[in-house]
This record gives structure tokens, C-alpha cells and sequence, in this order.
């Protein structure tokens, strides 16, 4: 993968096929592992349930967190599966991408009756995007670590 569109858009396109396949109505757990398998079978890279440590006033907590997929070390995935999304979700996503110092994260809600519906892309205006791709370019450690 290349740029953060064409890693949005391999997710977005795995998530899709996994809705079109089975549709709404298993858990979150479920919709995660089913996404990790389409994600390697497309030789994507990916972590599942990271913790993300919270540094506050100088000192890192490690409070729980834990981003359900970050993909290509640059976007993070939130799944979720209900019926009716809340404002809070997106919130968590916008946290959880603060946290990490990443500026992209899809939030992907797979008990909409069309996933399309269900796909939130949110930005994280305080990384400037290309500061992100020039660290991923020089090898630099993920944010996450």
C-alpha cells in the first residue's frame, strides 16, 4: 500500500465484501477477525487490538485503550455493529487517533442494512499528513509504540 486513500480504499472494499457475504447482525469480535483475514489475504498490514498507552502531564498510563485494527501503521479502523450508531462512537475515533498521533481512521458500522451507510471517515486536523508520510518513509517506529 501506498497512500492513505488506497489503504482506506482496501479496507473499505474488504469490509464491503464481508457485509455483501453475511450482512448485519454479529458481533463486533466477529466482523474484527473477519476483517484481519480479508485484510491478509490482501497482503495488507495490520494490527489487531492495540493498546494505546495515554500520556498525560509527561507520563504514560497504560489505561486499556485498544484501537481494534490499526492498517499500514497509519489508519486506524473502529468496528462497530448496531443498529443505532451514536455520536460517540465517531468521539472515540477522533480520541483513539489524538492518542496514537495518526490523522486518519474509519469508523465502519456493520449492522446498517447497507454498509455504505455505516462507513464514517474521520480526521484528525491536528497531523499534517505529509508529516506522517515522510516518518513512514524514513522507517521511523510507529506512533502506536
Amino acid at each position: 500500500m501506498h497512500t492513505t486513500d488506497e489503504v482506506t480504499g482496501a479496507i473499505v472494499d474488504a469490509a464491503i465484501r464481508i457485509h455483501r457475504d453475511l450482512g448485519p447482525g454479529l458481533f463486533e469480535s466477529a466482523y474484527e477477525a473477519l476483517l484481519a483475514h480479508e485484510l491478509a489475504e490482501r497482503g495488507v498490514e495490520f494490527e489487531r487490538q492495540l493498546l494505546l498507552p495515554l500520556e498525560y502531564r509527561g507520563r504514560r498510563i497504560e489505561f486499556g485503550y485498544r484501537v481494534d485494527l490499526l492498517v499500514e501503521r497509519r489508519v486506524v479502523v473502529e468496528i462497530k455493529s448496531t443498529d443505532r450508531p451514536s455520536p460517540i462512537h465517531s468521539r472515540q475515533l477522533l480520541t483513539y487517533l489524538r492518542l496514537a498521533n495518526l490523522r486518519v481512521g474509519l469508523l465502519i458500522n456493520f449492522g446498517t442494512y447497507r454498509l455504505v451507510d455505516g462507513i464514517q471517515r474521520i480526521i484528525n486536523s491536528q497531523v499534517d499528513e505529509t508529516a506522517h508520510t515522510e516518518k513512514s518513509k524514513k522507517g521511523e517506529k510507529k506512533p502506536a509504540d
